[in-house]
């Protein structure tokens, strides 16, 4: 069986799945994906950014497990001018729920940063005069449902925008929503810094 490794920009309120589901397109519609590749894990439907998908099943235990240490990272734009005491409570670890339990998110690196330059998101972001925007970039190596969300609102800054740029060394950089980038196992391996 010959093995394939696919990256896409997901656009925003495109599912993580194959199948459509009422007026949400799926990956399908963007490119058409060997019969047997499924996602890496999943990005929401209102977030964008990069999806690895794969027909290796080796990768999904590779990459899914947290104590592999494959670090993901996210441009995250919230609601307000976020806070250097709240840039440290994500660095250290907050509590959130997941799946109705509590649940104490690992250390993380985050830190402030200017606008990064993206594609417009289509629907924009809404605008309002009066309350600022900011952004972080939130390095995560763990990945529960709807964390990142769940995070920033527990420090007080709900997100507005969230993209993952890159897992490991494979990023978005140069990629627009619906771009799809194909590699060989070699580099896909190499990328991602796992043992073939």
């Amino acid at each position: 069986m010959a093995y394939q490794y696919f990256a896409i920009y997901k656009p925003y309120g495109t599912l993580s799945q194959f199948t459509p589901e009422g007026n949400k397109p799926a990956l399908g519609s963007h490119y058409k994906f060997p019969i047997d590749c499924y996602p890496v894990g999943r990005l929401d439907t209102d977030s964008e950014g990069l999806l690895l998908l794969t027909n290796d099943k080796r990768v999904n235990a590779l990459l899914l497990t947290p104590d592999k240490n494959h670090e993901r990272t996210y441009y995250v734009e919230v609601d307000g001018q976020i806070t250097e005491e709240a840039v440290a409570k994500l660095s250290a670890g907050v509590t959130i729920t997941v799946g109705g339990e509590k649940y104490n998110t690992l250390p993380a690196k985050a830190k402030m940063i200017e606008a990064p330059s993206l594609p417009p998101r289509n629907p924009p972001v809404r605008f309002r005069k009066n309350i600022p925007t900011s952004w972080i970039e939130l390095t995560l190596n763990e990945g529960k449902n709807r964390q990142v969300r769940h995070m920033t609102a527990a420090v007080g800054f709900p997100t507005l925008r969230l993209v993952r740029y890159s897992i490991g060394n494979i990023s978005i950089d140069g990629m627009l929503p619906a771009d799809v980038r194909i590699f060989t196992p070699q580099e896909f391996y190499s990328l991602l810094k796992i043992k073939q």
